[in-house]
């Protein structure tokens, strides 16, 4: 997960740019805002793809096997907050190894170069980096390995265009490390873990049919909305441009 820093890291010293534009500051109020977002989206996008493949029975909710005895909804609800809080926490050092390199050098290097549309590239070159793990069946590769493969890229395409926003409005990379935890922790360690079926890969998961076309709505509306980019965060007294 460290490869994308590591090489922006290698570039900006090459090319004497200087590490000032990853903007690691927290961003204060912005990034306040950013929050609701943050931790709703995972959940929402959650509830919405895999209610969906639970209530048409394409897979089954199931609670894994533990320790506790309480009713499998109220230990779905203890395993959602325990990994919205600490299981997000727990994988910061992964995410910022990818934001770094992903939206705190990749984008804004395809902004400047005018290269068009560069949130949707990157968000392509994002999922790209992602597919040898999965041609070798290391991550959410069902049978039908190129449908996986196909809307594994529209979730991470589409998802990036969230990430690429909150990066964007806020001038920090910390709403992206922080978005791109939690869904980690809240996706994969909760809803990917009380969910079971012989087809639970082709429909819920990041190569999905359900959570694919959730994020592709997702992405919809957050294309739409116009923002001034903030490629870091102004100094005191400066204003917002």
């Amino acid at each position: 997960m460290w490869t994308p820093a590591l090489a922006s890291l290698i570039t900006r010293l090459l090319l004497h740019e200087g590490f000032a534009d990853i903007s690691l500051r927290l961003g204060g109020r912005r990034t306040l805002k950013s929050i609701p977002v943050v931790f709703l989206l995972p959940i929402a996008v959650g509830l919405t793809a895999y209610g969906i493949a639970w209530i048409t029975g394409l897979a089954h909710f199931v609670a894994p096997k533990t320790y506790l005895t309480a009713h499998p909804i109220a230990i779905f609800i203890l395993f959602l907050l325990a990994n919205t809080t600490l299981g997000t926490i727990y994988g910061l050092l992964g995410s910022i190894g990818e934001e770094v390199g992903w939206r705190g050098y990749m984008l804004t290097r395809l902004i400047d170069a005018q290269v068009p549309r560069p949130v949707l590239l990157s968000g392509i070159i994002w999922g790209v980096w992602h597919l040898p793990l999965m041609l070798v069946g290391l991550y959410y590769a069902s049978p039908i390995l190129f449908l996986s493969i196909v809307l594994f890229m529209i979730s991470v395409t589409s998802f990036g265009y969230v990430i690429a926003y909150l990066r964007l409005t806020t001038g920090s990379i910390w709403p992206a490390v922080f978005l791109h935890s939690a869904w980690n922790a809240i996706i994969q360690n909760v809803f990917d873990l009380f969910t079971q079926g012989d087809s639970v890969l082709l429909w819920t998961g990041e190569s999905g049919v359900f959570v694919a076309l959730t994020l592709l709505a997702v992405a919809f509306i957050f294309s739409r909305r116009q923002c001034a980019m903030l490629r870091t965060l102004p100094k005191q007294g400066e204003p917002l441009v």
